[in-house]
């Protein structure tokens, strides 16, 4: 589930670091609590390489009554997933990477589940309807665009945004949005197109948009949107801030959290790079290469089994040294608040997500970040979200309040990236073993590994 932050409660995180697999033909139930978020989300498959045969949808989290929200009801509130698509069936893709190989460029892009035209959403004339857009593919960027509508931004990923109006949106990897837009053009239907970014091949799909009294069918070409141009992104990206005074999951307004007053206590950064592990590709946060462990590590650590993995086995700091293979675990301490800074040193656009937490980003820029880069940090309004881009050869910064106990995956969302390697978990740890700052192993835990034949707790 991308961006519930199952507070207190990593077990239920549902990647292969926390919770075993659900064997074949059986059932789990997970038992989560959204507490303290709003927003838009999305599910899909962690394990192997499901994610690439689909089963994701939309997760909405609705403002609790009497909570402002800070537009009228729309007339409609529409989930819209859009994705790069293999034909090939995944267990196929997962064979290619782990016979070393990189994966090819998709085949298409998919918008809820169908190809160009498949998809189609009504609206009525003079009406107002709300969008929620996440990109749940697989490894491109996408510009999401509405033949001659334009696009209000109202909330990313749990923050209510200033309501900035955009005639296209870039969604990085794992990324989601609302967006609003008036149904306010002749009464025709119009195209919704959606495209790769930074990509030599441009792949376009689309979906109509059909107003109840249409005199006619889409006509003329889809709209065009940005291509390959970096800047633009760049742009709309440092441009997404947060609404100071609209309320978020609270009454009180999202602004009332001072994040730039706060000392941050550590600085932690992550480059990624790609290289060959014993003739095979690999990739790397730190030179470390993450392999997964015969058990979750959540598992490992709560019935206390050694030799599964060992904290301080990825560095805070890139050393450029050769790529390695572990089971990366960084250690971090409860209620710290700190900056990551993600270094991308690659001539492709990145996307990290983070689970458990949201953060705030406070900087992306070109170029190697310094600590001369502080110096153009927003620490006013920026946006506080769970993944995040970094463009190439550029760094981007986030501030985070380590306040959620746990073992924490933090990876990239460029799939075959994150199943080679990119990718490690936080272990935000406390000595403290009070309910209130950790829930007890759920009663229906799953058990497998070295972790088989132990009982969770009493029932």
């Amino acid at each position: 589930m991308s961006g519930i932050q199952q507070r207190r409660n990593s077990y239920e995180d549902g990647v292969y670091g926390t919770t075993c697999p659900i064997p074949p033909g059986k059932n789990f139930t997970y038992i989560l609590q959204v507490k303290d978020q709003i927003g838009s989300f999305f599910y899909f498959p962690s394990l192997a390489f499901h994610k690439a045969s689909g089963g994701f949808g939309g997760i909405r989290i609705l403002s609790r009554p009497r909570i402002p929200v800070p537009f009228p009801d729309p007339a409609g509130d529409y989930t819209v997933l859009v994705g790069d698509w293999y034909k090939s069936n995944h267990t196929n893709l997962k064979a290619r990477l782990d016979r070393g190989k990189k994966l090819p460029f998709p085949d298409g892009i998919l918008i809820n589940g169908r190809g160009p035209g498949g998809a189609s959403f009504n609206v009525e004339q003079g009406k107002t309807y709300r969008l929620r857009i996440s990109n749940v593919g697989l490894q491109n960027s996408l510009n999401f665009r509405i033949q001659n509508h334009r696009l209000t931004l109202v909330e990313v990923e749990g923050t209510h945004t200033s309501q900035t109006t955009y005639s296209s949106i870039d969604l990085h990897l794992g990324q989601s949005c609302s967006v609003l837009f008036k149904a306010d053009q002749p009464a025709k239907d119009y195209y919704i197109a959606v495209s790769t970014r930074f990509t030599s091949r441009v792949l376009t799909s689309t979906a109509i948009l059909r107003y109840s009294n249409s005199a006619g069918p889409v006509s003329g070409p889809p709209p065009g949107g940005p291509t390959i141009q970096i800047d633009w992104s760049l742009n709309q990206a440092r441009s997404i801030r947060t609404n100071l005074t609209a309320s978020g999951p609270r009454p009180n307004p999202q602004g009332s959290y001072h994040y730039g007053l706060i000392n941050t206590t550590r600085t932690i950064r992550l480059a990624n790079s790609a290289g060959q592990v014993n003739g095979k590709q690999r990739y790397a946060v730190n030179s470390v290469s993450f392999v997964p462990a015969d058990t979750p590590l959540k598992l490992a650590d709560y019935f206390k089994i050694g030799g599964i993995f060992r904290v301080g086995s990825i560095s805070d700091n890139p050393y450029g040294g050769k790529i390695y293979l572990d089971t990366s675990v960084m250690q971090a301490d409860y209620r710290a608040f700190i900056e990551i800074v993600f270094q991308n040193n690659e001539n492709i656009v990145q996307s990290w997500h983070l689970d458990g937490y949201s953060f705030f980003v406070v900087g992306m820029d070109g170029g190697q970040w310094t600590t001369a880069s502080r110096r153009g940090y927003n620490l006013r309004d920026a946006v506080s979200r769970c993944t995040t881009q970094v463009y190439p050869k550029s760094w981007t910064a986030i501030y985070v309040a380590l306040d959620n106990v746990g073992m924490w995956n933090l990876r990239s969302e460029f799939w075959a990236r994150q199943y080679l390697g990119q990718q490690f978990y936080l272990r935000v740890y406390t000595t403290s073993t009070s309910l209130r700052d950790e829930y007890p192993i759920p009663k229906n835990a799953l058990l497998c590994g070295r972790a088989s034949g132990r009982h969770t707790r009493p029932l």
